[in-house]
C-alpha cells in the first residue's frame, strides 16, 4: 500500500496546525489564570517573545506555519494560494488565522492532489 501525497501533506498540517492552536490556548489561559492584563502578557512575553535572539517572535512564526501550510496544499492542489495579511497581534486573532488556514486545507479534497508528485511546483 502506498502513501499518497495527499495522506503525506494535509493531514500533517491539519495536526500541525492543531497542536499549535492548543499551545496558544495554554498560553491564554495561563495569561487568564494567572490575572494578566493579556495585552501585557503579549507584550512582554507573548507574540513578541523570542527564546533567542535570532529567533522570529509567535506572532511571526505563526504566520509562517499559516503560510507553508496553505501554500504547500494549495500548489500541490493546483489552486491560488490565499493571501492573509499578517497582522495580528492578540492570540484571538492569531486563532483566526489558523482556523482559516484549517478551514483552507479541509477544503482540499484528496483527489485534487492526484498527479502532484508529477506537477512543476513554483
Amino acid at each position: 500500500m502506498s502513501l499518497s501525497i495527499y495522506q503525506a501533506s494535509i493531514p500533517t498540517f491539519l495536526r500541525t496546525l492543531g497542536n499549535l492552536s492548543a499551545i496558544l490556548k495554554k498560553a491564554a489561559a495561563h495569561a487568564e489564570a494567572k490575572n494578566i492584563d493579556p495585552r501585557i502578557f503579549i507584550d512582554d512575553y507573548g507574540l513578541d517573545a523570542r527564546l533567542a535572539p535570532d529567533m522570529f517572535p509567535l506572532a511571526r512564526q505563526v504566520q509562517i506555519a499559516s503560510d507553508a501550510a496553505k501554500g504547500a496544499g494549495a500548489r500541490l492542489a493546483g489552486l491560488e494560494v490565499p493571501s492573509y495579511a499578517d497582522t495580528e497581534t492578540t492570540f484571538d486573532e492569531l486563532q483566526a488565522r489558523i482556523a482559516r488556514t484549517v478551514e483552507f486545507l479541509e477544503g482540499i479534497r484528496e483527489e485534487q492532489l492526484d498527479g502532484a508528485e508529477e506537477r512543476n511546483v513554483t
